[in-house]
């Protein structure tokens, strides 16, 4: 630069070839090597300072990391990618009506919004769904206590739950009890880890309300809406299609919900099914965000309570399981595979398919990200497919027998339903009970329900 070496003095300004190195002359100083440059693109003055007097080969490190982050945040964020041809990010920019274009940066609000959803919930679960499980006759009360015992304690957590025959036998002559008696001892020590049916309840009471009120919202608001009547107008004038407040909190409640879904996950009744479902809510969370960075809100509306119609149908069903009032049970569990079927393999590919591949081609022609998109909605119609078939496995076994029967891939509280329905009529160790525990509402307890959610259903994209 003109004779002139970049050196900081004192006062921030440059040093000349002449003037002194040192630290009397504003060089380097002595001392012990400065640390780690600290990490960001935005430099307080005196964080800036430090930066200035940091050995070169250091400073060129930090230079190429942050080229580098700038190199990956160019390509996430490629117009090429994620808009049309002869589109860009600036083009959006625009204020349009209510909230204007749909921005990345919106999406940084559903973080506070689902912590609030899920403190709601506790609130929800404490002073409704509670009271209104003691009012159906479920008790606040734990499974019977297992005799506390070191010995089979240590060889139910440390080898098996399930022991067999040969081990049962073992157990019998060291401790002098009879083979039914351990066996009792196990089951009663399994129930203990599951969680009672008012926990079940209040959580699927939760479900229920917010599935029934945000679908009622999605109905009335697509009801006024041009493309839910034409789906071609989905693709008008995309992407410049403006946002408005009730699509942009429609999209932002069913969003903080499922991220909520994700946290309170780690603290709900654990499913065997736990892995499957982190990742469906991880996708459905993609699906949702993807949709709306690029603007196709329209379109994801429709998909959205096209999913919520069964979902709260079948929290339904789960509540009147755990109110043991089984013939409701079965008959609500009917109409939710019906509507489940209907809308997943006749109105979603009919309609929301048809919408997305072939009306949008013709309309706005395919780019990168519309193919990824399309591909996510048909690997979803495929998923639609299994879970339907096992649906209506399970549904037309209830016709024929007249109840709902356990799914094979019931999450871990099945178990615990049958051991708790088969001591009801037995006391601690097998000893019979005439009390006639066994009928609640006029019905045979031993009538089992899916107790668990198959993965999928109630999917957003």
């Amino acid at each position: 630069m003109g004779g002139e070496e970049a050196g900081p003095l004192r006062e921030g300004g440059l040093r000349r070839d002449g003037d002194k190195k040192g630290p009397e002359g504003g060089g380097r100083r002595s001392g012990p090597a400065p640390g780690p440059p600290p990490r960001g693109f935005c430099w307080p003055w005196r964080q800036l300072k430090l930066w200035r007097r940091w050995p070169r080969g250091g400073r060129k490190m930090a230079t190429a990391v942050a080229g580098a982050l700038g190199l990956l945040w160019g390509w996430l964020w490629s117009e090429r990618f994620w808009l049309p041809q002869n589109v860009s990010w600036a083009d959006l920019e625009g204020p349009g009506d209510g909230y204007g274009y749909p921005r990345a940066r919106h999406i940084l609000s559903v973080f506070p919004l689902a912590a609030g959803v899920f403190s709601v919930r506790l609130l929800f679960e404490r002073f409704i769904a509670k009271p209104c499980a003691l009012h159906v006759g479920i008790q606040d009360s734990g499974p019977y206590q297992a005799q506390p015992n070191a010995i089979l304690e240590k060889v139910f957590i440390s080898v098996t739950k399930y022991p067999d025959e040969k081990r049962l036998e073992g157990l019998s002559k060291q401790l002098d009890w009879d083979v039914r008696k351990i066996q009792c001892w196990f089951r009663h020590r399994r129930n203990q880890d599951k969680p009672p049916t008012l926990t079940k309840f209040c959580e699927s009471m939760w479900r229920f309300t917010f599935y029934l009120c945000i679908f009622c919202y999605g109905v009335r608001f697509l009801w006024s809406s041009p493309w839910f009547w034409d789906t071609r107008q989905c693709w008008h004038s995309y992407p410049y299609q403006p946002l408005t407040n009730g699509l942009y909190y429609y999209y932002i409640m069913e969003l903080a919900f499922y991220w909520s879904l994700m946290f309170s996950q780690f603290t709900d009744i654990k499913r065997k099914d736990f892995l499957i479902m982190f990742v469906h809510h991880l996708a459905t969370i993609g699906l949702i965000t993807f949709s709306y960075i690029n603007n196709m809100v329209r379109v994801g509306t429709l998909v959205m309570c096209l999913h919520d119609a069964s979902d709260f149908l079948l929290e339904a069903a789960k509540l009147a399981n755990y109110a043991k009032y089984q013939r409701l049970c079965d008959t609500l569990f009917v109409i939710f595979s019906a509507i489940f079927v209907v809308t997943r393999l006749g109105i979603y590919p009919f309609w929301i398919l048809n919408t997305t591949l072939f009306e949008s081609w013709e309309m706005i022609g395919p780019y990168p990200s519309w193919w990824l998109f399309n591909g996510l909605l048909l690997i979803l119609q495929v998923l639609h497919v299994i879970w339907s078939y096992l649906i209506a496995r399970i549904a037309f076994k209830a016709l024929i027998r007249g109840k709902v029967s356990k799914d094979d891939r019931s999450d871990v509280e099945s178990s615990s339903e049958e051991e708790d329905m088969t001591s009801s009529t037995k006391g601690p160790c097998g000893r019979s009970s005439s009390n006639g525990a066994g009928r609640v509402n006029g019905h045979m307890g031993g009538s089992y329900w899916l107790k668990s959610k198959v993965v999928g259903m109630g999917t957003s994209a």
